[in-house]
């Protein structure tokens, strides 16, 4: 065998999300438990930048029947019901864990969590600290994690899932030196984030590259909703190398107003009800079409505007938004800012089950990597409610698992090694192979999609992955593998997006017309393997 270290333990959870680390603590009542990451653990990922909030049923006048409707109804009824179910039930309950544990949530003068407006509700049960939820709550998880037995690898990249026979075992993985570590586990807990960086424009880090899909797809796991990706409405549009930067609902939330270049609040033509707080998918649909007609501003977005609100109020609700385009040279309080859609969250991946298993025996999944949950389009403060829901059953599930037969094959080993030595004989930039994909991406597969863009968009990626991307060194393998992880989830995109035929939610096809709305649809999931793809017949629809 090959490779320089192995390490043997019961559960391994790879990603060091909200879902990843909410997980690797639940594991770790159930025996040895390693938690891998290919960034410092609290630094990386999405839940330490998402600013807008939580969703749970705290009050008598809500309910989880409405948030199960809500979800649903904005899913564009393709979530998994019995998954929305635990969602909405078990959300109240891992938020009293987050304040248990020491999280600081804004409270009501009447000592209660306070909770704004967020698009497609019908109750203000998005809970809040401040824009920086997010890092609330991943900081508090962390300092729960530095109390639990558990062993760190960090600056780790997967290169992919070890199998005996149809069984995850365990994975293979590259330190920051580039040496091959083997990880053997009872239990196995995909935990790693989305992968809208695949597109040009998005508001991930730099870690969400879809590796998830990637690695889960190439041991045999089925994907499902790979189409269904999120474009956030407001994501910053200057300067150049901001654009994209998440522009929180919370300022919607709080009352902001978005105008065309001609003054005029244009959400009255597409949702009058509910106007900013529409569902996200409506919003970036209104948005984009704004600009397509040339009704937007002159750095290609339309306007958000809080100047109407009370500068206490923009000052203690918004923080980060004021203190971030101040140093874009914007005063929000007396200045309107620019936004415009930008790709921001997958709500398909790993098909599981309530338990989060995947199709693969041995293998969980929890966080954005997985799918069903949100359907054709998120509602917004689901996700950070959906990392500790199923990032708490995922490790108690992974946990509870029995201990099976960890026998490594060595071929698995020497094909890793192989792939390795290609990348440092290659000849081709990474660099320019990730910006060509991503270009090709937000041309071919953005909010408005034809089957002939993305069959061009399609083949690109495929033929993107069999570049022979150079590593300059040993320490540069693990960004030749990601880039293949890219290729691979763009294709995963494209390809489900070619099987789902109609328009539903934020999937739109505008070379196809259809006469039924998103609840009777004739389709429910798109399903991709490594043995059949495919789309599912609903079976409820008229």
């Amino acid at each position: 065998m090959l490779a320089d270290d192995v390490v043997d333990c019961h559960v391994l959870v790879i990603g060091s999300g909200g879902a990843g680390v909410r997980a690797t603590i639940e594991a770790s009542h159930y025996g040895d438990t390693v938690l891998i990451s290919k960034t410092i653990v609290g630094k990386g990922g999405c839940t330490t930048m998402a600013e807008g909030g939580y969703n749970a049923v705290l009050r008598d006048q809500d309910s989880c029947g409405i948030h199960f409707e809500d979800t649903l109804k904005g899913g564009a009824y393709l979530n998994d019901p019995d998954l929305v179910n635990i969602l909405v039930k078990e959300a109240p309950l891992r938020m009293g864990d987050l304040i248990k544990w020491g999280a600081v949530f804004d409270f009501t003068e009447n000592n209660e969590v306070a909770q704004r407006p967020f698009g497609g509700q019908r109750f203000p049960r998005t809970c809040y600290a401040g824009d920086r939820t997010g890092h609330e709550m991943i900081t508090t998880l962390v300092e729960r994690l530095d109390s639990s037995k558990i062993t760190r690898l960090q600056e780790f990249t997967v290169l992919d899932l070890l199998k005996n026979g149809d069984a995850v075992i365990g994975a293979i993985a590259l330190d920051e030196k580039g040496h091959l570590i083997v990880l053997k586990a009872d239990s196995t807990i995909l935990a790693t984030g989305g992968g809208t960086k695949v597109y040009d424009i998005s508001t991930n880090s730099s870690s969400g590259t879809g590796d998830g899909f990637a690695i889960g797809y190439r041991a045999g796991a089925e994907v499902i909703d790979m189409e269904m990706i999120q474009f956030h409405p407001t994501g910053a549009v200057f300067p150049y190398d901001a654009r994209g930067r998440l522009i929180t609902e919370a300022v919607r939330g709080e009352g902001g107003i978005l105008l065309n270049n001609i003054g005029e609040r244009f959400m009255k033509m597409y949702d009058p009800e509910r106007m900013e707080l529409s569902t996200r998918d409506v919003v970036a649909r209104a948005i984009a079409t704004e600009i397509q007609h040339g009704r937007g501003t002159k750095n290609g977005g339309v306007y958000l505007d809080v100047t109407h609100l009370p500068r206490e109020q923009i000052e203690t609700r918004l923080p980060v938004m004021l203190e971030q385009f101040l140093k874009f040279g914007v005063d929000i309080r007396n200045q309107p800012m620019e936004v415009a859609p930008t790709a921001h969250h997958i709500m398909g991946g790993l098909r599981i089950s309530t338990e989060c298993r995947t199709t693969l025996p041995g293998l969980f999944a929890c966080g954005e990597v997985s799918g069903g949950v949100h359907g054709a389009n998120r509602l917004g403060g689901n996700a950070l409610a959906e990392t500790q829901v199923f990032g708490k059953r995922a490790g108690e599930f992974a946990g509870k698992a029995e201990k099976r037969i960890k026998k490594v094959d060595e071929g698995q080993i020497n094909k890793q090694q192989d792939l390795l030595d290609t990348f440092l004989t290659g000849s081709e930039n990474p660099a320019q192979v990730r910006t060509h994909l991503q270009r090709a991406m937000w041309q071919g597969a953005g909010i408005f999609r034809k089957a002939s863009d993305l069959n061009k968009t399609l083949e690109t990626a495929n033929n993107l992955s069999f570049t022979p991307i150079k590593a300059e060194s040993a320490r540069n393998l693990a960004e030749c593998s990601i880039i293949r992880n890219m290729c691979l989830t763009a294709s995963l995109i494209c390809r489900c997006a070619l099987i789902r035929t109609e328009s539903r939610g934020a999937h739109v096809r505008t070379d196809i017309s259809q006469t039924y709305d998103a609840q009777h649809s004739p389709f429910s999931h798109t399903f991709i393997s490594q043995s059949r793809h495919g789309i599912e017949k609903n079976v409820g629809s008229a």
